[in-house]
């Protein structure tokens, strides 16, 4: 009887032995989860921010970076809100302060990101992870990777950056050879009384017609402004700033009475229908979405200008 019974043990154990190998290996190894949180390593050091941020709060200037970038915002700084460029993407976007930390608060952030001169930092830093950044630290392309590091989307801003790069390049190209390789550009502004001129990397569009698509810049320009960004004149020596074109950064609820002077109409740009202006409220920042608007915005001025 024994003897009877022993093909069918084998035979048993066999198929057992089966059944636990086919449970083995379709179990397979254990789905790893995802990270919940990054460490961007900041200017002030490394700090812990969500590796998908759901709701975040912008207290200056950045605002147009982490919209291009596919990321809610909950709140931003007034100077972003009245931005028509970003009407659609701040609809429903409240507009806060570093001052009102309720509101802030109220808002309920993952992440939050200013400025290095943002006031009531170490209150803020307590509502939520906090990354601040240094106006000008880096080139605008530089800023905007790493506020892609930061959303954890650095690849989608690099895309953004090589896209931008060789379109701007061409457009570039295309304006020189209508204006000439030598012609000078100057991007004037009123704000409260008092006219500017801009170098290379302070808004205004300066990024995308100095660096991008390489126009010149005045010397005089070059002299007093390039290192600063920025240089305050009066109205008597705005044409020694004049390039044979002008961009003006115009504030429309501003005292603009400066454009119907002599000294304005004067100026040879003026003159030759070389002037195009600007609403400034787009062209402060130096984001993706207000650089595209920009570039768009000088290749329909100087190509179509003949």
């Amino acid at each position: 009887m024994n003897k009877l019974l022993l093909p069918f043990t084998i035979l048993l154990v066999l198929i057992l032995g089966a059944c636990n190998s086919e449970t083995t290996d379709t179990k397979g190894p254990e789905k790893k989860e995802e990270a919940t949180t990054i460490t961007y390593e900041s200017e002030t050091g490394p700090v812990e921010v969500p590796a998908d941020p759901k709701r975040v709060v912008v207290l200056s200037t950045y605002a147009g970076n982490v919209a291009a970038l596919d990321v809610n915002l909950v709140g931003v700084d007034s100077w972003s809100k009245s931005n028509p460029g970003y009407d659609a993407y701040l609809a429903d976007v409240e507009e806060v302060s570093e001052e009102n930390l309720e509101k802030i608060i109220e808002l309920d952030p993952d992440l939050i990101i200013g400025s290095s001169t943002t006031q009531n930092l170490d209150k803020i830093k307590e509502i939520a992870p906090t990354v601040t950044f240094t106006y000008g630290k880096v080139d605008y392309l530089t800023q905007h990777l790493e506020i892609g590091k930061l959303l954890n989307k650095e690849q989608e801003a690099q895309t953004w950056i090589d896209d931008f790069k060789e379109r701007s390049a061409v457009a570039g190209e295309e304006i020189k050879a209508v204006i000439g390789e030598n012609a000078t550009v100057s991007v004037f502004e009123n704000f409260d009384k008092q006219l500017y001129v801009f170098g290379d990397n302070w808004g205004r569009g300066t990024e995308v017609l100095y660096q991008a698509m390489g126009l010149k810049m005045p010397d005089k320009v070059k002299e007093m402004a390039l290192e600063a960004g920025y240089y305050a004149l009066s109205l008597e020596v705005l044409p020694e700033y004049s390039g044979d074109y002008v961009i003006l950064s115009k504030v429309a609820d501003q005292d603009n009475s400066f454009q119907e002077t002599d000294v304005f109409k004067n100026i040879p740009a003026v003159k030759n229908d070389q002037l195009f202006e600007a609403n400034a409220e787009e062209f402060y920042f130096n984001d993706p979405i207000s650089l595209d608007y920009q570039l768009e915005f000088f290749k329909e001025s100087f190509l179509n200008n003949k």
